[in-house]
């Protein structure tokens, strides 16, 4: 499902909206949501409105785990830190329980990072694959999402659920969810804004399928719900009645 904005503004308040929806009907039904956050500065702005009325007084905090979708390997309280953004923009400002909250390690050895994010993992979902009440995404205008880059081998990782991934266009060691466990979620969100992303969202969503060149691609849940939040600039090369990835 695509829904589009007409812009960035909007496409937050959609973000937020939905966030809050989910978290109520996860709650309603199994009492918690559990979320797996993305970073980057689009998913920002739509944390920074969950932090702040009306969003906030919607949400059962106490009810609500955190996780993250990905994470730099740099110490919690480094500017590229996924888990200091998100902090800064809504963890700091909510009522959530800090047991509530599972930050990848990135201060660790990447390898052991990735190690104990799955033991997290497994202590909050059990043995099963983990499904993620919602799993919040961006999309990089070379098609990766997460920390699923082009041409890395982690974006072919079918038994482990989290895993290590060396990126070299920015010289960093990252630690990210596997494609099954962001494909396994009930519910799927790509945040994409901008006029810059007008080309790669084309070819992710109607362009031949790539995975190996366009990560994002491997998210095609058949059983969940897909949504891309896109706002008019980013949009503009979708085609009238767009292949929904």
């Amino acid at each position: 499902m695509i829904r589009f904005f007409p812009d960035s503004d909007a496409l937050m308040h959609g973000a937020a909206s939905m966030f809050v929806e989910r978290a109520r009907l996860a709650v309603q039904s199994q009492g918690r949501f559990s979320v797996a956050l993305a970073g980057g500065s689009t998913p920002k702005a739509a944390y920074e409105l969950l932090a702040r009325e009306p969003y906030c007084d919607q949400v059962e905090w106490d009810r609500v785990y955190v996780f993250w979708g990905d994470e730099r390997c740099v110490p919690p309280d480094d500017a590229r830190s996924n888990y200091r953004m998100t902090c800064d923009a809504l963890l700091d400002h909510v009522p959530i329980p800090v047991g509530n909250v599972h930050r990848i390690r990135g201060e660790l050895l990447p390898a052991d990072a990735a190690s104990g994010y799955e033991a997290e993992l497994i202590d909050h979902f059990g043995v099963e694959l983990p499904r993620f009440d919602l799993v919040l995404l961006g999309l990089g205008t070379n098609g990766h999402t997460a920390s699923l880059f082009p041409g890395t081998s982690v974006i072919h990782e079918r038994m482990r659920r989290a895993a290590e991934v060396y990126v070299a266009e920015s010289g960093l060691w990252r630690v990210t969810l596997t494609a099954p466990v962001l494909s396994g979620a009930s519910a799927i969100a790509f945040l994409v804004a901008g006029a810059e992303k007008a080309d790669v969202l084309r070819d992710v969503l109607v362009g031949d399928y790539e995975p190996d060149r366009l990560p994002a691609q491997l998210l095609r849940p058949a059983a969940n719900v897909t949504s891309w939040l896109v706002d008019h600039a980013a949009a503009a090369k979708l085609p009238d009645s767009p292949r929904h990835a």
